[in-house]
């Protein structure tokens, strides 16, 4: 850009000014705070330079220079307003020893964006020299640094500083053409001064020569001095509140940490990317040491699914791993030099303070230091704590610790000392309950394995020599010596344990191979079972409180069952005082024992947060996690107590009918028609047998004849299929390889979609032919196989699809997506997965759906089937004792179908239900049947009509009934369009919100005809009745009423009826007064002689007419007689 001149006392001066734009007066672009518009428009001023507003002439202020003085070049920066203003006035004093360029510049900084140029100027000076100058700038800042917010002016920003720079650069080193940056490089002389900034709320408005309307005017008016408030916001997570039973498998808690909304708290944690300050202070209960090479306890896994910082593990040795990961891209590991106690409660505090850890564990109530380390790096850690989640616990990375969470806290921004944390042991009695546990249980379980290697080192079963006889001293005197040896515990521990002791005796041991642990989980069996067999006895029930010292050995000799029959004893009241102490811990102790059902119970109650559970959706979601990973385990291993969770609702009569065993007839008429060579009848009588269903028992070796005789003899693909899968996969019978690809070949040259997939998965697993693989797969998913679409994804996961480069989570995430759709339980895992971790686009975090997908997939799990099959098949029998506790056992899982069940169960045999139950439990299971995914509208039924009548201590709720019923009339139930209606006949009001989530149209809302027009005619359209309904007869005798209405309201006939009974009126006298004219007849009986004479002749006195009066009253109530 050319210089200009400029003349002073007739000298020129050649001169060129940059200026700033004016500020923003509408649309208000937010300010360097934190918003990216301002920080965009102030940027943008270093690269677009404009001709500044023209300035004061120079100034001389020094006459003519002498040659022969040495003169030394300066500036000088002084300003004229103190604060910063639209147009401050600033004067630069300077002087220049040869030709010069003086460079201006004006640099704000605010608290999140620092040296922002806002404002620049630069002049030549060549003809003045040696000669001190003064020049005047007017600096002009943007409006969003000088006024208040107003309609135009949304955003103004706090300046933190405003500094003026100015510097003098010879022209041989610089030039107007040079970029600044390189231009301060060469200054020969410098100098700076502040300006004082204005605080937003103490600046004026600006005048924008602009009227708003008054609408607007008044709007803003009303907010204009609103002062803006920081949300009330700290560091301090608590991560868990309520204590987490680790089994020690890959499943555990994930939490995912979000940014701040303060703005100041999130700057900071920016700040310390690089120089990470938190604390974590975590309550533990170990039960062993790692039985892996590590075990997790708390760490953090990234966006790429890799360790980040911190990643806290438990070693074999028992102890702290320690790792981190470093902004120069590798991981650091230390380990402490001291081990973490076992069966105790510790806390686990460890601060992290740029490059030094500290790590403490207190143990006790006073949290008495039990070792306390410290570790310093000369390491830059990389710490981002929001760039993905986590883990407490196990992963699919690492295995869990075996044992306890207690509370814990993350102090995200805070170093704090052990002293400074507060983070007390919540939930301190069951704390102190699970302590008292295993110190009982360690003594059961010495009492086993002494008593077991007593056994197993080929002693005589020890008898108690308590007493002498007479025919022991013979024995001894003339018998073979022997010696007795008594068992080495006293009178008050066998009195204590006289069951355990019972049996112990009579179990063998010698024949019992595998270690002590083994020897004492048996035991725990054989007390179970016993225990159980006389709960299902007639009056099995009865005898609860007597059997609940055997269940607690059992427990505590490892037998989880035991835990979880415990738990729903003390939580339901079956027979027992309710107690959500020992029931809580019986749930704790069952789940940390791997106790499939206790699991399922604990998720249960802390996805709908109820019993004194408090709601947590994540450790809600590892409770089911981890059950549901092994569902498909479990379908595929065929041991253990499992059988098929069927849906079979004790209301459907028809359902109940083809329940069969062995020996019933729906059993043995399959089989007849199979033997016949049916091959429906062989597939179904195969899937039943190999899965247990319809309550026939697993037999997989009859099934798998049935398979190989259909398939063999028939030419039903589906028959093919199946037995080549089990050829396969040698379930129940040897592998032939050879044969099931044959099979498999043969079923899907009949258009099998299953067969199409499983030649995939032979070329993926056998031949690693991935090409060969994903054609077939992509040919089964074309055709609706959800199986396909599984193992299409698992390719895009593992980065195997053929001609795609690296793995895309992307695109296996929709595959896996697609599968869970179709019912794909390892799909729904990985979508369950993806919904809790949060780390993919396509799957935004959302822990609830998490927990409703992995909860879909436990509530698959054979073992569960199995108590629902026992509690089925005793409701068949007519067991009511072991109907009422298999389905409580069921139920208090979650499962909606047994808890509609027990409900059910409860109405039939009421007095059942209040001798042995401690709770409402038709108000209580139907009521959790309701919140259910899947809820059946007849339990919405049933609860509306709770709500609307009262039940027992349960008050009425017309509001609630109305709710229930309009749910269950949206799931398409006639019933609940009929109660609702009846509602209204009776003069209720149905809330306008429901009338809108039933959408009926708002033009029929204003009208209560109209609204019960609609509900009768939609009971009638959902009603499935051939036959008349009772919708079809409402909506007859609704429709009959508005006509008898309607003619009941008419002015036509109004008019019609009022002139036919004036008509009738006139008729009537007239014929009497010819009757009157013509005298009595010649015969007839006296009273109606009388009466016409009375009638007839008005001229008789009122003597005569009260004298016939009470005549004809007399014979009237003798006629009455």
């Amino acid at each position: 850009m050319a210089p200009r001149p400029a003349a002073d006392n007739g000298e020129e001066e050649e001169e060129e000014e940059e200026e700033s734009p004016r500020g923003p007066t509408s649309g208000g672009p937010p300010g360097l705070g934190g918003r990216p518009c301002a920080i965009l428009l102030l940027c943008c001023l270093n690269f677009v330079p404009t001709w500044g507003r023209q300035t004061l002439l120079t100034t001389s202020l020094v006459p003519e220079a002498n040659p022969g003085a040495t003169y030394k070049d300066f500036i000088h920066v002084v300003v004229i307003e103190g604060n910063v203003r639209n147009v401050s006035e600033v004067s630069v004093q300077y002087l220049c020893s040869q030709p010069c360029v003086v460079n201006f510049e004006a640099i704000v900084s605010s608290e999140f964006k620092s040296s922002i140029p806002v404002y620049k100027k630069r002049w030549m000076n060549e003809k003045h020299l040696h000669t001190r100058r003064i020049k005047m700038v007017h600096v002009k800042f943007p409006s969003i640094m000088v006024y208040r917010d107003d309609y135009f002016i949304r955003h103004s920003i706090a300046v933190s500083a405003v500094i003026l720079h100015a510097w003098i650069t010879h022209k041989h080193s610089g030039d107007l053409s040079a970029r600044w940056g390189e231009n301060l490089l060469h200054a020969i002389t410098k100098n700076f001064t502040l300006l004082q900034s204005v605080p937003p709320f103490e600046r004026p408005f600006k005048d924008h020569q602009v009227c708003l309307e008054w609408n607007m005017d008044y709007i803003w008016h009303l907010q204009a001095n609103r002062i803006p408030q920081c949300p009330l916001e700290n560091d301090v997570v608590n991560m868990l509140s309520f204590p987490y039973a680790s089994s020690g498998e890959n499943t555990g808690i994930v939490k995912k940490f979000q940014r701040f909304q303060n703005r100041e708290l999130e700057a900071t944690r920016r700040q310390r990317i690089d120089y990470p300050m938190f604390t974590i202070s975590v309550w533990l209960y170990l039960l062993h040491y790692c039985k892996a090479h590590l075990c997790g306890i708390l760490y953090f896994v990234d966006s790429n699914e890799m360790y980040g910082t911190p990643s806290l593990f438990l070693t074999q040795e028992g102890h702290l791993h320690i790792q981190m990961h470093l902004v120069k891209g590798e991981d650091l590991a230390v380990k402490t030099n001291f081990i973490l106690p076992l069966q105790k409660w510790f806390r686990l505090d460890i601060s992290f303070n740029g490059g030094q850890i500290t790590v403490t564990a207190s143990v006790g109530k006073d949290l008495k230091s039990y070792h306390n380390q410290s570790i310093i790096f000369r390491e830059d850690f990389y710490y981002n704590d929001t760039d993905g989640y986590f883990i407490l616990g196990g992963s699919r990375y690492a295995p869990g610790t075996e044992g306890f969470f207690g509370p814990m806290k993350y102090y995200r921004l805070s170093v704090m000392e052990t002293e400074q944390i507060f983070n007390p042991l919540f939930e301190k009695q069951l704390a102190d309950q699970i302590e008292l546990y295993y110190e009982r249980c360690a003594e059961i379980k010495e009492i086993v394995s002494l008593y077991a290697n007593i056994i197993q080192q080929g002693e005589d079963s020890p008898r108690m020599c308590n007493h002498k006889n007479y025919y022991l001293d013979l024995n001894g005197r003339y018998g073979k010596l022997s010696t007795c040896r008594a068992l080495p515990w006293g009178k008050e521990l066998k009195d204590r344990y006289l069951n355990l002791f019972q049996i112990l005796q009579e179990k063998d041991f010698s024949s019992v191979p595998g270690s002590q642990n083994d020897s004492v989980l048996e035991v725990g069996g054989r007390i179970f079972e016993k225990a159980v067999k006389r709960l299902s006895g007639i009056d099995g029930l009865h005898q609860i409180s007597s059997i609940i010292p055997s269940l607690m050995d059992s427990s505590c000799c490892g037998y989880h069952k035991a835990s979880y029959f415990l738990a729903v004893f003390y939580e339901t009241g079956l027979n027992v005082p309710i107690d959500h102490l020992q029931g809580m811990l019986y749930s704790l102790v069952g789940a940390q024992g791997s106790e499939r059902l206790s699991a399922m119970n604990l998720g249960y109650k802390h996805y709908q947060g109820f019993d004194e559970y408090p709601l947590d959706w994540e450790l809600s979601y590892a409770y089911y996690s981890n059950i549901a990973t092994k569902t498909p385990l479990d379908q595929h291993t065929l041991q253990g107590d499992q059988a098929y969770v069927e849906t079979i609702r004790l209301k459907d009569d028809e359902m109940l009918k083809v329940q069969t065993k062995e020996d019933g007839d729906v059993f043995m008429w399959l089989k007849h028609e199979a033997t016949r060579g049916n091959a429906a009848a062989q597939q179904r009588l195969a899937q039943m047998l190999f899965w247990g269903q319809q309550g026939v028992a697993k037999n997989p070796e009859a099934a798998i004849e049935w398979y190989a005789k259909g398939a063999l003899e028939t030419e039903d693909p589906a028959l093919i299929y199946d037995y080549a899968i089990v050829l396969f996969k040698g379930q129940g019978v040897r592998k032939n390889r050879r044969l099931a690809l044959e099979l498999m070949k043969k079923a899907a040259a009949k258009g099998l979609h299953q067969a199409v997939n499983g030649l995939g998965w032979y070329y993926h697993k056998f031949r690693r032919n991935y090409v060969k693989a994903a054609k077939y797969w992509l040919k089964a998913e074309e055709m609706g196989n959800p199986d396909a679409s599984y193992n299409l994804g698992v390719l895009y996961l593992d980065g195997i699809f053929p001609g795609v480069t690296g793995r895309n989570q992307t695109l296996a995430g929709e595959y896996f997506h697609k599968a869970a759709q179709g019912g794909h339980i390892e799909g729904t895992l990985w979508c369950s997965l993806y919904y809790m971790t949060g780390n993919l686009e396509t799957f935004p975090r959302d822990p609830e759906k998490a927990v409703v997908w992995a909860k879909h997939v436990a509530e698959k799990n054979g073992y569960l089937g199995h108590v629902i099959r026992k509690a089925l098949n005793a409701y068949l029998d007519m067991s009511w004792h072991e109907a009422l506790l298999y389905s409580v056992l069921a139920a208090e899982t979650g499962i909606e179908v047994s808890q509609t069940n027990l409900a059910h169960i409860c109405e039939e045999r009421p007095d059942l239900a209040r001798r042995y139950l401690g709770i409402n439990c038709i108000w209580r299971y139907y009521n959790l049947s309701v919140f259910q995914i899947d809820a059946p509208a007849f339990a919405y039924l049933k609860m509306g009509d709770l709500y609307y009548y009262g039940h027992e201590n349960q008050s009425k709720d017309l509001e609630l009934s109305v709710q229930m019923y309009a749910q269950a009339a949206l799931d398409g139930d006639a019933q609940g369009f009929f109660n609702l209606a009846l509602l209204i006949e009776e003069g209720a009001t149905i809330p306008y919100h429901i009338l809108e989530y039933l959408e009926i149209d708002q033009t029929l809302q204003s009208s209560n005809i109209s609204i019960l027009r609609e509900l009768y005619e939609r009971c009638w359209s959902h009603s499935n009745e051939d036959s008349l309904s009772p919708c079809s007869l409402a909506l007859l005798y609704f429709y009959l009423r508005i006509i008898w209405n309607g003619i009941l309201h008419s002015t036509l006939i109004y008019f019609l009826g009022t002139f036919l009974v004036s008509v009738s009126i006139a008729l009537a006298v007239q014929y009497f007064q010819s009757v009157s004219g013509n005298g009595p007849p010649a015969s007839g009986s006296q009273l109606p002689s009388e009466a016409a004479s009375s009638v007839g002749n008005p001229a008789v006195g009122s003597l005569e007419e009260e004298e016939a009066v009470p005549t004809n009253n007399l014979e009237q109530r003798g006629v009455n007689r």
